[in-house]
Parts: structure tokens; C-alpha cells; sequence
């Protein structure tokens, strides 16, 4: 028995990074970019390395760029922790698991280091085979805070419920992440959004490396945890505006929620310190008319555009940039 499981690239696209503060956040997945874990039964319990989990190089040029673009590690923390998390899950719901071991591997063509979630989308895919293979089921609305616990308490790595919904759900979701609700039951309301109520969306990226998310979100952490008024009212005005883009959705006018992306964005601008490259990217999409906002936390964009002809003074802007541009896949083919 071969198992194979997928998980998609996400794009935030509006609210964030407000889902990590009680907010409220509008995300999408992105089909065009996934990762795939595969899973089937052997006498020993192994995990095998992906290209990014090498240690051999040509010379130190080349580890040098492979450490810049995967970082120091590579998928198979990934699959360990998820592994190690789903055995705590079961054995705490009391859940018995057979004796049967399996060998795991993985592959990713999610860009990396640009916000699109592609760890997150590895340890997605590894828990649904794992639940297939244990004939374990976890309930929808828990697995994308097991997910989250891969990455926050497992590897120490912050991160927020966002990611994991929408790789969990898929297709269209507003999040509500409520504080009442976090702390009560640990998860918020999530709300499926069809697809067909957006207007054209383009996810644009940078081929250049670009700071992780552990970096990114630091200092925004602890103002928020000493309260800063600014950064407080910050996370309540994220959340407004994913509100009312879900409104206009659900009205009909999907189709004029651009301003609203470049709020977004425009107030992340302000109180962020954001690199050159990606004001670059933001400022090129304006340029033509199009919206344009993190997908994430940098090195990818997600914004509105009127209609072909802009689509294609899109492409020309992003080339120029050295960005690549596409029309996201949301549903499945």
C-alpha cells in the first residue's frame, strides 16, 4: 500500500498578520504550488532526505546558496516533529495505533522563503497520510492546531492558525480567530467562501531570497505583548478590513475589494521594516492599476487586476523585477 498526500501553497488575502493576534484573516489556496508525502509500509520506521535535506555540495558556493534559499534545515524536522506530534495526539485521546511501520518521503515545489506556507504544507501532507495509514480521524477543525503545534511547539518556530486552515480546508475561508473562542476551545469559526465570488487574483513572487517568517514577525510579537496602543489598534483595524471584504464578497462586489488590499498593506508598510525588493514588487502592481498586499510575510504579493490587458502589463512590470507572476489555481482541476 502506497499512500500519497498533498498540500497546497496558501496566499493570505486579507486581515493578515492579524491571525496571529485574535484577528480575523480571508485566505485562499494556491493549487499551482504544493508539496507531496509519501508514505508506505516497511519492516523499520524511516524518513528519507529530500535534495534540501543534503550534505554534500560541489563546493562552499554552492552550500552557501543552498543554506540561503532552505536555510540551515531542511523537510525532515518537518516529518520527525509531525510524526512525534501525531503519536502524542493519539496516545492522549487515547487512541491505539498498530504496530505497522513505514518509510516517509516528501517532495515541494512551493517557492521557498516568499510566505506562501511551504513547511507548513509538508506537515499537512504528512498528517493526512499518517491518519490514512492509522486509520486515525481528526476531527477538521482540530488538525490545523496540530499543525500549528508542530511548528510552534515541536521546533519553536512562531507561526499562526491562518496557514494551517486554509491547507486543512482548502478552496476560500474566512477566519475568525477570536480571543473569547481561542481560549475557550482552542480554535475559531471558520467559514467557507466560494470561490467563485473573487474577481481576478494574480500571486506574484520574487526569485531572490527573501527573511523567513521567524525573523519577520519579532518585534511586532513583543510590542503586541507589552501592548503598544499603535500595534493593538493595528491588529483591530486588519481584522475590520478582512470583515468587510468578506461583506462585499458575499454582496456581489468582489470586484472592488482592491482598495481595500492596498489598506492592508499600506498600514503593514508603516509599522513594518520592509525590504526594498518588496515595496519593489507592491509598487510595480500598483503601477498598472492593480491592487497588491503580502501573501504573507514577504516575497510574495496577492492583488486584484481588471482584466487581461492588465494581467498582461503585470507580467511586463514583474519581468523587469525578476518576478514571476501567476493566475492562481483555487479550485481543483
Amino acid at each position: 500500500m502506497v499512500i500519497r498526500k498533498h498540500a497546497h501553497a496558501r496566499a493570505g488575502l486579507v486581515g493578515n498578520p492579524s491571525d496571529g493576534y485574535f484577528g480575523k484573516t480571508i485566505s485562499f489556496v494556491i493549487r499551482n504550488f504544493g508539496a507531496e508525502v509519501v508514505l508506505y509500509e516497511t519492516p523499520e520506521l524511516r524518513i528519507e532526505p529530500n535534495d534540501r535535506d543534503h550534505s554534500v555540495f560541489t563546493d562552499i558556493n554552492h552550500l552557501a546558496k543552498d543554506v540561503r534559499q532552505f536555510g540551515y534545515y531542511g523537510g525532515i524536522r518537518l516529518l520527525k516533529a509531525t510524526v512525534k506530534r501525531f503519536a502524542d495526539y493519539c496516545a492522549k485521546e487515547g487512541i491505539p495505533l498498530h504496530g505497522r511501520n513505514f518509510t516517509l518521503r516528501y517532495e515541494s515545489n512551493v517557492p521557498p522563503q516568499v510566505g506562501m506556507a511551504g513547511s507548513s504544507a509538508i506537515i499537512c501532507a504528512c498528517l493526512r497520510a499518517l491518519m490514512e495509514f492509522y486509520n486515525v480521524d481528526v476531527p477538521l477543525h482540530i488538525q490545523p492546531n496540530l499543525v500549528l503545534s508542530v511548528e510552534n511547539d515541536e521546533l519553536g518556530i512562531p507561526a499562526g492558525l491562518q496557514d494551517r486552515v486554509i491547507q486543512v480546508y482548502e478552496g476560500v475561508v474566512f477566519m475568525d480567530f477570536n480571543r473569547g473562542l481561542m481560549e475557550e476551545r482552542g480554535y475559531g469559526n471558520y467559514e467557507i467562501i466560494d470561490p467563485s465570488l473573487l474577481p481576478p487574483l494574480y500571486v506574484a513572487y520574487t526569485r531572490q531570497l527573501s527573511e523567513g517568517t521567524e525573523v519577520f514577525h519579532n518585534d511586532i510579537r513583543s510590542r503586541w505583548n507589552r501592548g503598544e496602543r499603535e500595534i493593538v489598534s493595528a491588529m483591530y483595524h486588519w481584522a475590520g478590513l478582512a470583515e468587510r471584504v468578506k461583506e462585499m464578497l458575499l454582496s456581489g462586489r468582489g470586484r472592488d475589494i482592491g482598495p481595500l488590499l492596498n489598506e492592508n498593506f499600506d498600514l503593514r508598510r508603516r509599522l513594518y521594516k520592509i525590504s526594498k525588493g518588496n515595496t519593489d514588487m507592491v509598487d510595480a502592481a500598483r503601477s498598472v492599476g492593480a491592487s497588491a498586499k503580502f501573501t504573507g510575510s514577504g516575497g510574495a504579493i496577492v492583488g486584484t487586476y481588471e482584466d487581461e490587458a492588465m494581467y498582461k502589463k503585470l507580467e511586463a512590470a514583474f519581468s523587469e523585477l525578476g518576478v514571476a507572476v501567476i493566475q492562481p489555481q483555487i479550485l481543483r482541476a
